[in-house]
């Protein structure tokens, strides 16, 4: 199979280049970083992209919380225009197979469950509580604490910040395009990945590549909050063998299928940023309590159902993979 992979030389897309192309598949890079031109939002280089391919692995996006609202032009611009720009020139050549890079900050909040209410959707976390030290949401009815579970696909969506606005807009552009084309969409939902090459030294990189690039330069990592905000850290090798398989099962003609992507292991932040310090050699982390108003308290989702329908599983543990990451080489921004 011919695929093209958007954002090929990224973080991400340099893994589902590499495993594609061990599965005997082969993968054309498509990426600003090899070739300005290389654009989502260009739409002559994407349509020239696509000749003679059979699907598209859409990976190319802008990522991370940000630095501010004033990000969300920005945002909005690669990753909705572009994915627009995409699917238009996907429709016009006749390619009806696509993946896409989603994530679990669609669902905003986990699933919480109350002892008197059942499950419940807290509201967004207020700023005065924040600032108080109070981190974990409450019962929006009674104000009782909450436990916090696995979510399933089926969640209903509420994004907290621009990021997730712009993936969840990205998945409702892909089941637009299926239904227009009776093309085939599947957006992998991911949770925190992590592994080799993640990029260093910039803000708009995930907590794991903040905490590692303070360890190369001798600094501890500065965990927010409490350090026991709930993750599921997953290895970037094993989301790049979800694409693949997602890549060459056929999905379901007309419409999207989401799958929550994780390692099914969730860890606290305050966790990770341990095991990642241990394995390097120090500093210890530092909890400082700060907080950013876009970021959740917990979520972790159910991958049940990508093991269910396309039998993948991830094979990296926690401990293995932070072991290796913590001597892993990183990525300019």
């Amino acid at each position: 199979m011919r695929v093209l992979v958007t954002g090929g030389a990224g973080f991400i897309g340099s893994h589902v280049v590499e495993a594609l192309t061990a599965r005997g598949h082969e993968a054309i890079v498509f990426d600003v970083r090899d070739d300005p031109g290389a654009d989502v939002r260009n739409p002559a280089a994407v349509a020239r992209a696509l000749g003679g391919v059979d699907a598209v692995c859409h990976q190319a996006a802008m990522v991370g919380l940000g630095v501010g609202f004033s990000d969300a032009a920005e945002y909005v611009s690669r990753n909705d225009l572009g994915t627009a720009v995409l699917l238009a020139a996907m429709a016009e050549a006749g390619v009806g197979r696509l993946v896409l890079a989603g994530s679990m900050v669609v669902y905003g909040e986990g699933r919480y469950e109350c002892p008197r209410h059942g499950v419940v959707r807290p509201g967004p976390r207020a700023v005065a509580g924040l600032e108080a030290g109070r981190f974990e949401p409450v019962c929006p009815v009674c104000g009782a604490d909450l436990a916090p579970g696995l979510v399933a696909e089926d969640a209903p969506a509420d994004p907290r910040n621009v990021y997730a606005t712009t993936k969840l807009a990205q998945e409702h552009l892909a089941a637009a395009w299926a239904r227009s084309t009776g093309g085939s969409a599947v957006a992998l939902r991911y949770h925190n990945v992590y592994g080799p090459r993640m990029p260093r030294d910039t803000p708009y990189a995930g907590v794991a590549a903040l905490f590692r690039s303070a360890l190369a330069r001798g600094e501890a990592p500065r965990v927010f909050e409490d350090g026991r905000q709930r993750r599921d850290f997953v290895h970037v090798r094993d989301v790049a063998a979800a694409n693949a398989v997602a890549l060459e099962t056929q999905a379901e003609p007309g419409a999207l299928t989401a799958y929550n992507t994780g390692s099914g292991e969730p860890h606290t932040v305050g966790e990770m940023a341990r095991a990642l310090a241990e394995a390097y050699g120090g500093p210890e982390p530092v909890v400082t309590g700060e907080f950013r108003l876009g970021d959740v308290r917990h979520i972790t989702a159910d991958s049940a159902r990508l093991r269910a329908d396309l039998g993948w599983k991830a094979e990296i543990g926690f401990p293995e993979g932070m072991r290796e990451f913590a001597r892993a080489g990183m990525r300019g921004a």
